[in-house]
C-alpha cells in the first residue's frame, strides 16, 4: 500500500506490483490489474489471475478476468428493460414469499433519458419546444415508471430527458475517473471502472477512464453484484504521430482508425493509443476517437491519463480537490506515460496523422471509408454494383430515373436528411465550431439549403447551444435549418421523423436511391429513414456542406455548392473556416464556469418532468392494457437446464456476414404495414401515436413482432425478398419471421451465420426477442463481444464453426433438420458439440464450438440464461420452457 495526498488516502502499490517486468504493461490492463488487486483483498483466490494480468504478454493468449464496476450507466432505451426485469424480479420473489426489495442494484446506478427524442419538426425556430412536447406526450407511461423506479430502487439516479446524450454528460459531469473505494482493508483510492448499457461508454477512454459497452442483460447482473468477467483477447498499440493537416478534422481521422482496424480485426481487442501524436489531441478530440470503438469492433480505445486529462477535467468544472486527487493518483500508480514508449502490445498499428484526408463513410457501414475526393464516384459506382458488393443493383433505366420535387428534378443521391447529431461529433468543439463558421461563411455568400433537405441539429448537451450562441454562430446555422431540434440521441439512432411526404411517395414509388448525411456513428441499412438507402457519416462542417449541395454525389473540388449574390460560383474552399479564427473561438469554450452553469440543474428536470405523476412503493402497479409498458415474461418462462442433446432444429434466419443488432431489432420507424404496426392498431393505437421502435421496448408482445423484421433484412431462406420473412421450406410459402416461429412451436429454432454475428448498438432485444420466438442456437463464424454476452444471458447458445470451416463451404442451406449432441460436455470441458444436418438429399456431419468466456457464463447458459440463475441463486426457480 502507499499513501497520497494530505488526508493519506491509501492506494494500491501498482509500481511495485510490476517492479518485475522487464517491459511496461499497457496502462489499461494497469487498471485491470489494479482492479483485481482490490478485489483480492476480500478474495485471495484471485491472486493467481492477478499474477497472470501482471506478467501478460501476447505470447500468454487471452486472458480472462473478473472485474468489479464502480458505477453502471443507463440509457433510457436499454434501461427501461432492464429496470422492468428488476420489477418483474421484485414480483416474482414476493410471490414466493420473500422480500421483493431483495432485488436492489448494489452497484451505483444512473439511468440518462436520452434516446426517446424524434425529429418531428426541423428548420424551425419552435422546433425544440415542438419535439420535447410530444416527447413527454408520448413517453408519459415510460417516464413515469422510471420515476416510479428512482423512488423504489436504491442506489438509482435519473437525469431526466432534455439535458443531452449519455455519454457526453457522462464526459462533461458524471465520470470522476478516480475515486475512493470501500474495502476489507478500508478506504483505498484507485482508478474507476465503469460498465454502460449502450456500446458507446467507450468515449470517456478519452480521459482515461476505463469503460465499456455491454448489453442490458449483463448491466442488470452487474448491477445487481452478480460477478462481470472480460474477455481479452489482445491489448492492439496504436501509435500515432506528425500532426492533422489544415482542412482535415477528427471525424476523417476516426473514419479513418475505423477502417484500418476493422480491417486488421481487433474485435473484443483492448486498443490503446500512444505516441507523440497524442499530445496533439484534446480531450474531445481523443473522445470522438474513443467513441467509435464499437465501430472498429474494440472492448476499449484507451487514451492515458496525462497533462490534457488533468487540464480537461479542471476546464469541465470539477472540484479542484478532487482533480489534484486524480493527477496524485495517476502520476503515484505509474498510470501517467512517461519516458520511452516501450509498453508490450499484441501488435503496434502506426497512424501518422499528418495523413489524413476529409473522407465520409458509407453508403451503409461505418468501416467504409471513402476520400472526400471520391464521394461522387463512388456513389455512382455503388447505384450498379450489387447488393452483395455494397451496391443497390439498378439496372438499364433505373440507374437515369428522376422524380419531380417543387419545380426540380431530382434523382439517385439526392440529399433528404443532414443532421448534425451524435456524441461522437457534438462532444468536440472544434468540428461543432467549424460547422457554425462554414454556415455562416455560407449564408454571408448568399448560399441556402434547397427544400428537399431536412436539416437538424441536435446537441449531445446543453453546452453546445450555450457556446455557439456565446460566439454567435447559432443564427447562420439557423438560416440554414440547422436549429435546435432538442439535445438528445435522435437521427444517428433512426429516429430522424418525417421527411415531406410528397417527397417519400415520389422516392419510393420512382425507386430512387436517396442519401443522407450525419455526424454521428452508425448508418446501417434500415437505420436512419425508411425512404434513405444510401447514409453516410460526415464531420459537422461536412454534414452542412452536403446540405447546401442538396445531393451526395458531388465533387467539392470542381463544382461550384452554388452562386453568390453577385452571381459568382462558391466552392467549399470558399466559405472552409479559417484555422486561426477556429483555434480562437475553440478557445472560448473551455471555461470552467460554463460547464457549471450548464449542469447545476442536471438532475432537476423541466415543469414536465416535475408535473409527471408516478406511482410509488416497493413494487411497480403493472397495466395489462399498455403498449409500453407491460410486464416482461422473463421470471415466469424459461429454459430448462441446457441439455446435452438438442435434436430436430429447424433453421429460422439464415444470414451472411455482418447482421447488426439493428437487422435483428430495428430502432427507427415503425411502419403502418408491418406486423408489429397491425399489432399496435388491434390494440387501438392509430399510426400517429405508433413513437419508435426503441420506445416500444417495454412491451414485449410487439417487440417478439418486431424481431427479424428489419426492412433491409436479407435472409437466405426468403429467395431474395428484402424483409421480415422466411420460408420453413425451400419451395414453401413466404411467411413472416413471427408467423413462421408461431407455427414451429416446441420445435427449437437456429440461426446460421457468417462472420461479426451481431455488430452494432448493445441492445438485449436483440438477444430477447429471438429467444421469444424459440431461437435456442445461433451458429455464426464469429460473433461481437456484447451480442454473445446477451444471447448468453438469455439462455441462446453461441456456437462458432472452427475457423476456415463456414455454412456456405458445407453446403447448408438452412432447409435442413439439425441435431447437437455433446451440449454440456462442451461447457464442463470445451470439447466440440456433434452437429448433423440431415436434409432429403445427403446427412452432413461437422463440429463446431461452445463461445463463451468464462465459468460464469457456462453458468448462466447451463441454468438457461441470467433470469433464471437470479431465481435459482435466490431458491426460487421459474417455470422450465419458453411459452410465447
Amino acid at each position: 500500500m502507499l499513501h497520497i495526498g494530505e488526508s493519506g488516502a491509501r492506494l494500491i502499490d501498482l509500481p511495485s506490483l510490476l517492479a518485475a517486468r522487464v517491459q511496461p504493461l499497457p496502462k489499461s490492463l494497469m487498471i485491470v490489474a489494479e482492479n483485481l488487486a482490490r478485489q483480492a483483498l476480500r478474495d485471495p483466490s484471485l491472486l493467481g489471475l492477478l499474477e497472470d494480468v501482471v506478467a501478460w504478454s501476447p505470447d500468454k493468449g487471452e486472458l480472462v478476468v473478473p472485474l468489479k464496476p464502480s458505477r453502471i450507466l443507463l440509457p433510457d432505451s436499454s434501461g427501461l428493460p432492464a429496470l422492468m426485469d428488476l420489477a418483474a424480479a421484485r414480483d416474482a420473489v414476493a410471490g414466493r414469499g420473500t422480500d421483493p426489495k431483495t432485488i436492489n442494484p448494489l452497484t451505483p446506478t444512473t439511468l440518462v433519458i436520452d434516446h426517446s427524442l424524434i425529429v418531428d419538426l426541423a428548420g424551425h425556430p419552435n422546433a425544440q419546444k415542438h419535439n420535447i412536447a410530444l416527447e413527454f406526450e408520448r413517453n408519459a407511461e415510460r417516464y413515469s415508471f422510471f420515476k416510479w423506479a428512482e423512488q423504489a430502487f436504491d442506489n438509482l439516479q435519473v437525469v431526466p430527458p432534455g439535458a443531452g446524450i449519455i455519454h457526453q454528460i457522462h464526459l462533461e459531469a458524471l465520470a470522476r475517473v478516480v475515486d475512493v473505494f470501500d474495502t476489507s482493508e478500508g478506504p483505498i483510492v484507485g482508478p474507476e471502472f465503469v460498465l454502460g448499457c449502450d456500446s458507446h461508454t467507450p468515449m470517456v477512454n478519452g480521459i482515461g477512464l476505463l469503460a465499456w459497452g455491454v448489453g442490458g442483460i449483463d448491466g442488470e447482473a452487474a448491477a445487481l453484484g452478480q460477478p462481470y468477467t472480460v474477455r481479452i483477447p489482445k491489448v492492439v498499440g496504436v501509435r500515432l504521430s506528425g500532426k492533422m493537416p489544415v482542412g482535415a478534422t477528427t471525424t476523417d481521422l476516426v473514419l479513418t482508425l475505423t477502417e484500418r482496424l476493422r480491417a486488421v480485426g481487433v474485435v473484443g481487442a483492448f486498443v490503446e493509443y500512444f505516441g507523440p501524436g497524442v499530445a496533439e489531441l484534446t480531450v474531445p478530440e481523443r473522445a470522438t476517437i474513443a467513441n467509435m470503438a464499437p465501430e472498429y469492433g474494440a472492448t476499449v480505445g484507451y487514451f492515458p491519463m496525462d497533462r490534457q486529462t488533468f487540464d480537461y477535467l479542471r476546464q469541465s468544472g470539477r472540484d479542484d480537490a478532487h482533480v489534484k486527487l486524480v493527477e496524485d493518483y495517476a502520476h503515484r500508480a505509474g498510470l501517467v506515460p512517461e519516458g520511452p514508449e516501450n509498453a508490450v502490445y499484441s501488435h503496434v498499428i502506426e497512424v501518422d496523422l499528418s495523413g489524413i484526408q476529409p473522407s465520409i463513410a458509407g453508403p451503409r457501414r461505418p468501416q467504409d471509408r471513402i476520400p472526400l475526393n471520391q464521394a461522387k464516384s463512388s456513389f455512382r459506382s455503388a447505384l450498379s454494383r450489387p447488393v452483395a458488393d455494397n451496391g443497390f443493383g439498378l439496372k438499364g433505366a433505373d440507374i437515369g430515373k428522376t422524380i419531380a420535387f417543387e419545380g426540380r428534378q431530382l434523382t439517385h443521391g439526392a440529399l433528404t436528411i443532414a443532421a448534425i447529431t451524435s456524441c461522437t461529433n457534438t462532444s468536440n468543439p472544434s468540428v461543432m465550431i467549424g460547422a457554425g463558421l462554414l454556415a455562416r461563411n455560407a449564408v454571408a455568400r448568399g448560399l441556402g439549403v434547397p427544400p428537399w433537405v431536412k436539416t437538424s441539429l441536435a446537441p449531445g448537451s446543453r453546452l453546445v447551444q450555450d457556446y455557439l450562441a456565446d460566439v454567435d454562430l447559432m443564427p447562420a446555422l439557423e438560416a440554414l435549418g440547422f436549429h435546435v431540434v432538442g439535445f438528445g440521441c435522435t437521427t444517428c439512432s433512426g429516429k430522424s421523423g418525417p421527411i415531406d411526404p410528397v417527397l417519400a411517395e415520389g422516392i419510393s414509388g420512382g425507386n430512387i436511391v436517396a442519401a443522407s448525411v450525419l455526424s454521428g456513428n452508425r448508418n446501417f441499412e434500415g437505420r436512419i429513414h425508411k425512404s434513405t438507402r444510401a447514409n453516410y457519416l460526415a464531420s459537422p462542417p461536412l454534414v452542412v456542406a452536403f446540405a447546401l449541395a442538396g445531393r451526395i454525389d458531388v465533387d467539392f473540388e470542381s463544382e461550384p455548392l452554388g452562386k453568390d449574390n453577385a452571381g459568382e460560383d462558391v466552392y467549399l474552399r470558399d466559405i472552409w473556416p479559417d484555422p486561426g479564427e477556429l483555434e480562437t473561438l475553440v478557445a472560448t469554450t473551455t471555461r470552467p464556469d460554463r460547464f457549471r452553469k450548464s449542469y447545476a440543474t442536471l438532475f432537476d428536470g423541466s415543469e414536465l418532468w416535475t408535473s409527471l405523476d408516478a406511482p410509488t412503493g416497493a413494487r411497480f402497479a403493472w397495466n395489462e392494457g399498455s403498449t409500453y409498458v407491460r410486464r416482461p415474461p422473463f421470471f415466469d418462462r424459461g429454459h430448462a437446464d441446457l441439455p446435452d442433446r438438442l435434436s430436430d432444429a429447424r433453421v429460422l434466419i439464415k444470414c451472411g456476414d455482418s447482421l447488426t443488432t439493428d437487422h435483428v431489432t430495428p430502432s427507427g420507424e415503425i411502419l403502418p404495414d408491418s406486423q408489429a404496426g397491425a399489432y399496435l392498431m388491434a390494440q387501438g393505437v392509430a399510426p400517429e401515436d405508433f413513437n419508435a421502435v426503441t420506445q416500444r421496448r417495454g412491451n414485449h408482445e410487439f417487440m417478439a413482432r418486431v424481431t427479424f423484421a428489419n426492412q433491409r433484412m436479407k435472409n437466405h431462406l426468403a429467395g431474395g425478398v428484402e424483409g421480415g420473412f422466411t420460408r420453413l421450406v425451400e419451395d414453401g410459402e413466404l411467411m413472416t419471421v413471427y408467423d413462421a416461429a408461431e407455427a414451429m412451436q416446441g420445435t427449437p429454432l437456429m440461426v446460421l451465420a457468417g462472420k461479426d454475428y451481431g455488430m452494432g448498438s448493445s441492445r438485449d432485444w436483440a438477444a430477447k426477442g429471438p429467444a421469444l420466438l424459440g431461437v435456442r442456437i445461433i451458429l455464426a463464424e464469429s460473433f461481437e463481444r456484447i451480442h454473445r454476452a446477451n444471447l448468453i444471458g438469455v439462455g441462446i447458445v453461441p456456437l462458432v464453426f472452427p475457423k476456415g470451416m463456414t455454412a456456405q463451404q458445407l453446403k447448408l442451406t438452412g432447409f435442413e433438420t439439425y441435431s447437437f449432441v455433446g451440449l454440456k460436455q462442451a461447457l464442463r470441458e470445451g470439447d466440440p458439440v456433434s452437429i448433423t444436418a440431415v436434409s432429403d438429399q445427403e446427412t452432413i456431419v461437422f463440429h463446431a464450438y461452445i463461445d463463451i468466456a468464462s465459468t460464469q457464463e457456462a453458468t448462466l447458459l447451463q441454468s438457461g440464461g441470467m433470469f433464471q440463475n437470479l431465481l435459482k441463486s435466490s431458491g426460487q426457480e421459474g417455470e422450465t420452457a419458453w411459452a410465447k
